[in-house]
């Protein structure tokens, strides 16, 4: 229920509340309209201020579905409808009000009365102000988008496939459960499209047959997958050699000792780390987990420092719980752990494993300053073709947090490692760093990733709620990709772990708001822009005008679909790459392999190799021959179909074009 006060001369001493119809004409100039809805999101005040124009406000289901926007030139007349499910036409109750000018403090003025208490009013924004331009019938709330009228039984109605699962990408860690070829297989045509090789576990030969695997099965799916190499990084970990189950019971003690000869057992737990005495003091928290810890209680377990002994460390049991495998991570929260970044191990694993095998990101765990990332891809850049390989960040402690805006400026894109962040932030604060980090990269146009999202699914077909709501707020945040670990490493449903979150990131991707998204991008990089930049969102903008099926991007770096990809279009980018040839003066050799890889991890971005005998510059007619290729691409993977109108981002010479197309039958 709402109160509209119209200034009206001839009803001043009117007493009580008259009812009219929920459409009304002719209604005298509007003077003031104060609105309160206490369901959504607390209490909402909107103000308008004289407004000799025709005011729509649709009210379904007791929420304001959309801003107040100014109609018709020249009517002074207020329509008003408010709906419900069923829809049904409620009637309106105006108070008379005396006519007078509001000002400040006035003496008897009179403010309006409004169906429940509201705090201060804004003040009055212009017509141009961004925070006012949105669409009726339409709730916006950050970056989700819903439109209205909502039918709950239409959330029951089953989602339409599509030859690409979701807009945001899937990140699989292969290992035991996922890496024989069948799997692998059921893993791409779930939406896999970047594999994962933890070396923090198994030897390279483990590795290297998993990956002749991923090989086989690209070729037998003719799906394209990049391969990502995770570093060990300074990460401490307590050795059970004979792999025996160990039992620690709350208010016990046990030893934490760097002599890794000595047996684990429930009273003595041996690590890989000498220094932990002179870095941890009596009170410092300490988290003991298998693998990627899921911070159950029956399997990991917290402990409080109790004193230090020369090189040991006594610890407090605060839960009980029981240990089994052969390697388990420990965490200290909060404290710096003075190991390189990249350590010795990590750098003859890329030397003899990832430079053979040409990977295509390399995540580099632990990142705590801009300066670890110079020092990994100057140690990639002498490794021959790793030079192409993108650093991707993996921020894990407070360390890194502090440091955030020179890393993402140095990296290639950013993991939020939430497992060992989860554990040195408050449980509170985890949200807001997620939330800000995704900005900055979202603004920066650098990929991010997010990880730990569906734990349970490591032993559960089914996610739990809370795990289904947060890979859908990863989505709507603006994550690149969602990452799995052990959900597909030792999960027993890898498959279905995968196709479970692309289904659930393809129905959030409905409801992102890409409209304010691009709004705010554009506004945060300013004005001038660069030439690529404008020709980026131009072609963006051009596609969400026409309502473009599909924006297909020529480019022989991947930088200018990356760009077009920074602005989130509803609609996929089809990643053109065409190769470059190049010569180290002793053999010729192709570029376009490792851009066209590298575009898997970008949300919106679907990459195709372009026949090498086209060069990026080439001329109108063979420029045509390539887009020809793209459209049979796009007409047979279903994204595109007749009549259909697409967006075209090419260069012909010195000069970038965007074009849109209309298909014919």
């Amino acid at each position: 229920m709402m109160a509209v006060l119209p200034r009206r001369r001839r009803r001043r001493r009117a007493s009580g509340t008259r009812r009219h119809p929920a459409s009304l004409g002719g209604l005298p100039l509007l003077a003031r309209l104060d609105l309160s809805f206490n369901n959504l999101f607390g209490s909402i005040p909107v103000r308008l201020a004289r407004l000799p124009r025709l005011v729509a406000l649709d009210v379904r289901n007791n929420s304001l579905t959309g801003s107040v926007p100014a109609a018709a030139e020249g009517d002074s007349a207020l329509a008003i409808r408010i709906a419900s499910h069923p829809p049904q036409l409620r009637s309106l109750a105006f108070l008379p009000w005396r006519r007078r000018r509001e000002r400040g403090g006035q003496k008897g003025s009179r403010r309006p009365q409004a169906c429940s208490a509201l705090s201060a009013s804004p003040p009055a924004r212009s017509r141009s102000d961004p925070k006012r331009e949105h669409q009726p019938g339409r709730m916006h709330s950050t970056n989700l988008l819903l439109e209205e009228p909502i039918r709950m039984a239409s959330i029951l109605e089953p989602s339409k496939t599509s030859f690409f699962p979701a807009m945001t990408k899937i990140v699989g860690t292969l290992g035991p459960k996922s890496r024989s070829v069948d799997t692998i297989s059921s893993c791409l045509k779930a939406g896999m499209s970047v594999a994962r090789v933890d070396f923090s576990w198994g030897d390279a030969a483990y590795h290297q047959e998993t990956l002749e695997n991923l090989k086989l099965a690209i070729k037998a799916t003719k799906k394209l997958c990049a391969v990502m190499l995770d570093t060990v990084g300074p990460e401490l970990q307590v050795v059970n050699k004979r792999e025996t189950t160990i039992s620690l019971e709350e208010n016990g003690t046990v030893v934490l000792t760097p002599h890794q000869g000595q047996e684990a057992s429930s009273t003595l737990l041996p690590i890989n780390f000498s220094g932990l005495a002179k870095a941890v003091k009596p009170g410092a928290t300490i988290f003991v987990g298998q693998y990627l810890f899921t911070g159950s209680e029956t399997t990991s377990v917290w402990l409080e420092v109790s004193e230090v002994k020369g090189d040991d460390v006594v610890c407090i049991i605060k839960n009980t719980a029981t240990l089994a495998g052969s390697l388990f991570t420990l965490h200290c929260s909060q404290i710096h752990i003075d190991l390189p970044t990249l350590s010795d191990e990590d750098k003859d694993v890329i030397r003899k494993w990832g430079a053979p095998n040409k990977i295509d990101f390399l995540s580099l765990s632990y990142t705590r300053h801009a300066e670890d990332v110079r020092q990994a891809r100057e140690f990639l850049s002498k490794l021959g073709d790793l030079s192409q390989t993108q650093i991707f960040a993996k921020i894990e402690n407070v360390e890194g947090l502090n440091h955030f805006d020179e890393i993402l400026a140095e990296a290639d894109g950013i993991i939020l490692s939430r497992g060992n962040l989860g554990i040195d932030l408050p449980p509170e604060k985890v949200f807001l760093f997620q939330k800000s980090a995704l900005h900055k990269c979202n603004m920066a146009g650098k990929p991010a990733v997010v990880t730990r999202v569906v734990d349970s699914m490591t032993d559960n077909l089914r996610p739990t709620r809370a795990e289904a709501t947060d890979v859908a707020n990863a989505v709507l945040d603006g994550s690149d990709a969602i990452l799995l670990g052990a959900e597909t490493l030792r999960g027993l449903y890898p498959v279905e772990t995968i196709s479970t979150v692309g289904r659930i990131c393809a129905e959030a991707e409905k409801v992102f708001n890409q409209d304010l998204y691009y709004k705010r991008t554009v506004k945060y990089v300013g004005e001038p822009m660069s030439h690529l930049e404008s020709i980026a969102s131009s072609a963006v903008r051009a596609a969400i005008k026409v309502k473009a099926s599909v924006i297909i991007c020529f480019t022989s770096s991947g930088r200018a679909a990356r760009l077009i990809a920074k602005y989130r279009p509803s609609m996929p980018v089809l990643s053109v790459v065409i190769p470059r040839l190049k010569t180290n003066q002793l053999r010729w050799s192709f570029t376009g392999a490792f851009e066209a890889r590298q575009s898997l991890i970008v949300r919106g971005l679907f990459p195709m190799l372009a026949d090498p005998r086209h060069p990026a510059e080439s001329t109108s007619a063979t420029n045509e021959s390539v887009l020809k290729v793209a459209l049979d691409h796009g007409k047979a993977s279903g994204v595109i179909k007749s009549h259909d109108r697409v967006v075209v981002c090419q260069k012909v010479g010195d000069s970038s074009v965007v074009k849109i197309i209309e298909l014919d039958d």
